[in-house]
């Protein structure tokens, strides 16, 4: 399971690390554009730049399917718990990993929808869920669509992470500045963006959540190899003087014998 883990691991780990510079910083454009909104006729419609009094959220889950991670399943449940426990909100989830979903439906939240995703995702595995969380969105039914999934930082460690993506709020980030021309209109740009940019971070949230649990799983397999063996080690040695005490009696017993004959 350990060198299983550390083939999927290294592919998991590579996309990450490609995808990861496209997505940060299409977001970060992205945040700084959807300022313009601020400066268009209130009665612009732009449905996924509309804040509204948040009284319904949407929560995307992703966890693994597995278990044997280590600690990664527990930290995303807690998260989610802990989440769901300080929102006054109503909360509904929409699960990708069977771990999110059995914790979901243990803890009576509402699982609105359940997906399921193969290890070598692409794009258009995606897609069904990003629409699903657009239209969601779009229609009226939640006021807020957030995110929460395991981040990979390095093969040791993961960190568990509740992103934002509707609405999508401009950004205070004053690195960003000059201005935009717009083709054919800031309007029709941004209506076309924005469904993108949901799917784009949706995607790389799922390839953080697989190179995560993947980098996990080869470690936590690893410990228990090494702590396996190690007691194999321990159970030998035991063995061993369990033994030579054996022949040693024996011995004891033979020599005592002869002696006793010998008189």
């Amino acid at each position: 399971m350990q060198l299983i883990a550390a083939s999927k691991m290294n592919r998991a780990q590579l996309m990450v690390e490609n995808g990861r510079p496209y997505s940060e910083h299409m977001k970060t454009v992205l945040s700084n554009l959807s300022g313009v909104t601020e400066h268009l006729d209130e009665t612009t419609d732009m449905p996924l730049l509309k804040i509204r009094p948040v009284n319904k959220i949407l929560m995307l889950f992703i966890t693994p399917d597995r278990g044997l991670a280590g600690s990664l399943v527990a930290n995303l449940t807690k998260m989610a718990a802990s989440y769901i426990s300080g929102s006054e909100a109503l909360i509904s989830v929409v699960g990708v990993g069977k771990k999110g979903q059995r914790f979901i439906a243990r803890a009576g939240q509402d699982l609105y929808a359940s997906y399921s995703v193969p290890d070598r995702a692409s794009l258009d595995d995606t897609t069904s869920i990003s629409k699903m969380l657009i239209d969601e969105y779009q229609n009226g039914n939640f006021d807020k669509v957030i995110m929460i999934h395991s981040k990979f930082i390095n093969t040791a460690s993961q960190k568990t992470t509740v992103t934002e993506l509707l609405p999508i709020s401009s950004s205070n980030n004053e690195n960003e500045t000059g201005e935009y021309i717009y083709e054919p209109d800031p309007v029709y740009v941004l209506n076309a963006l924005i469904p993108k940019y949901i799917e784009v971070q949706v995607y790389h949230a799922l390839l953080e959540a697989f190179a995560s649990e993947h980098s996990a799983r080869m470690i936590a397999m690893k410990n228990a190899t090494d702590n396996a063996n190690e007691l194999i080690d321990e159970l030998t040695l035991d063995l061993n003087k369990a033994r030579q005490e054996a022949i040693t009696s024996e011995l004891l017993d033979i020599v005592g014998g002869v002696a006793a004959l010998e008189v």
